[in-house]
């Protein structure tokens, strides 16, 4: 710990001078699995911002995380968020308004939401994010507030950001070959995105946290040295399997199943240990020895997290989605609009919570399924 310690502040002084993939899955990762105890941390929500009927399906998931688009507005164009022809946008009058988004955020913060996720597109492309910010981190109940960004003008903002309440960062960064960074976002900004990486350390952020997309051929040859950026620094690396969304070219052979990423990693790094989860962790979390940071694994395809989602989403156009692979949309907006009251949205919230199904359909189902871009969604 205390190397650690000595570590993080060296950071901070240099900143400011599928299924059938797991049958061949080898013994060291079954073994790593079977040491972690499946009765994960069973916690309630605390009794001062109890959970609303409206927030609670029909399979008693209670919905405690809200993720909000802030824009369709992106300064990268990531292959696996975007069709290379780019996607045509929601015109600005009809996307949510700041004081919108607030009144929104406060109705469901109000019924048990004491998380939320600010993305985009690129959150940071909006001007009046530092606004929002400060509004959303002053709503009575809130425990945290996370934005999960492309790192590209993060290190700018940063500073007045954490002052207006924001609490954590996920960062995507999903190589660390500059050329290579080119090619898949198709923009230039790898430099960047790692001096961001380094400004959130430096201000005392605690882990921040990397997202990386595994693709087969573009990035897997990587996977241990994303592993190597926890060694020195307090940074979650975060694994991802690859996702079909419209336009993202999605085959089931670039997808790089979780099994075949840990067995990666285990050979290189033999102490790595599975962490306790909390029932609701999307993540499967673990730790290396003497490393600061740590690793994690979301395996949306090959083993799903539904049983445990407490996720919603409300989309930079106003449209509600309770699942992110679900095509179901409701639009909040609209009803706003036309005069309706907390009550009447309410009422429709819950409706469309309550006919939220147990589980995604698989992801071979989904790849035939029609949704949004992920960038119309929010990452």
């Amino acid at each position: 710990m205390r190397r650690c310690l000595s570590k993080i502040t060296d950071w901070q002084m240099g900143f400011k001078n599928l299924n059938f993939f797991l049958v061949g899955s080898s013994s060291v990762s079954r073994t790593i699995e079977r040491s972690f105890s499946s009765n994960a941390a069973q916690v309630d929500q605390t009794k001062d911002n109890p959970v609303s009927d409206m927030l609670i399906d029909s399979f008693g998931r209670s919905h405690t995380y809200l993720r909000i688009s802030l824009t369709e507005r992106c300064n990268l164009r990531c292959q696996y968020c975007m069709p290379s022809e780019g996607v045509e946008l929601t015109p600005k009058p009809q996307l949510l308004s700041q004081s919108e988004i607030v009144r929104l955020a406060g109705l469901f913060v109000s019924s048990g939401v004491n998380k939320i996720r600010l993305t985009g597109g690129e959150p940071t492309v909006r001007k009046d994010i530092e606004e929002i910010c400060l509004q959303l981190s002053s709503l009575k109940g809130l425990k945290n507030l996370a934005i999960t960004t492309n790192g590209i003008t993060l290190a700018k903002k940063l500073p007045k950001l954490k002052e207006c309440g924001l609490d954590s960062i996920n960062i995507s960064l999903d190589t660390l070959v500059p050329a290579k960074f080119e090619f898949l976002t198709r923009r230039k900004g790898y430099e960047r995105v790692m001096q961001s990486i380094d400004a959130a350390i430096a201000l005392g952020y605690n882990p921040v946290k990397v997202n990386c997309v595994v693709m087969r051929g573009l990035n897997d040859d990587e996977i241990c040295d994303f592993v190597e950026l926890t060694r020195d620094k307090p940074i979650n690396v975060r694994f991802i399997e690859f996702m079909p969304f419209d336009g993202n070219v999605w085959n089931v052979k670039k997808l790089v199943p979780y099994a075949e990423v840990m067995d990666k990693v285990v050979k290189r790094f033999p102490s790595i240990k599975r962490m306790q989860d909390h029932r609701t962790e999307t993540a499967k979390n673990f730790t290396i020895d003497g490393h600061c940071g740590s690793v994690s694994f979301i395996t949306s395809m090959t083993e799903h997290f539904c049983s445990g989602c407490n996720r919603l989403r409300l989309l930079a156009d106003g449209n509600f989605k309770v699942c992110l692979f679900g095509p179901s949309e409701v639009s909040l907006r609209d009803p706003l609009r036309s005069g309706a009251d907390d009550e009447a949205l309410r009422e429709i919230i819950g409706a469309a919570v309550k006919r939220k199904k147990a589980a995604h359909a698989g992801m071979l189902d989904i790849a035939k399924t029609a949704n949004r871009p992920m960038i119309h969604i929010g990452g």
